[in-house]
């Protein structure tokens, strides 16, 4: 039988292996989507304030979506740093953010960080979770760099507080 093959029944969606052969996606698709998103919401707020707040709101939608597919295939993060000044506050550090490395800021938008994206999947990831926090993206200078490493910042909710160990 020629061009009959066995296709693999799947339960749910949920069941279906993420990619078919290849692990990653292709960085450059990557950059031009999320480029175009930067582009995109820059044209629709005055301050950077707001783009920040925007790019926010999107990861958010992506960290719900992410979620899902983790509890499902019962993956778990690598590795978190607890906050010495305050008890609720948690950080993850990366010496070159993704979302930041193909971006450039021109000079009168002043420090935004597309590290909001990001900080915005985290938000949406815990707060799914049950787990109520503020999340944002800073940059943290590091000596001799001439790029500063992005930080984001997990500051949970009181009521998440007892739940901490």
């Amino acid at each position: 039988m020629i061009g009959v093959g066995k296709t693999k029944q799947y339960a749910s969606v949920l069941d279906k292996p993420l990619s078919r052969g290849r692990q990653e996606v292709s960085l450059s698709a990557f950059a031009f989507l999320f480029s175009e998103l930067v582009q995109y919401n820059q044209t629709q707020v005055d301050n950077i304030a707001e783009l920040e707040r925007r790019l926010e709101d999107a990861g958010y939608a992506v960290g719900a979506r992410v979620l899902e597919l983790l509890c499902h295939r019962e993956k778990v993060a690598d590795s978190l740093e607890k906050g010495t000044e305050h008890e609720d506050e948690y950080m993850i550090s990366e010496k070159e953010l993704l979302a930041n490395r193909f971006i450039s800021v021109p000079k009168d938008m002043g420090a935004f960080n597309c590290g909001a994206f990001v900080a915005g999947i985290v938000k949406g990831v815990l707060d799914n979770s049950g787990f109520p926090a503020v999340v944002t993206a800073h940059f943290v200078p590091i000596e001799g760099q001439h790029r500063p490493r992005t930080t984001i910042l997990i500051k949970f909710a009181e009521e998440v507080g007892v739940c901490i160990v």
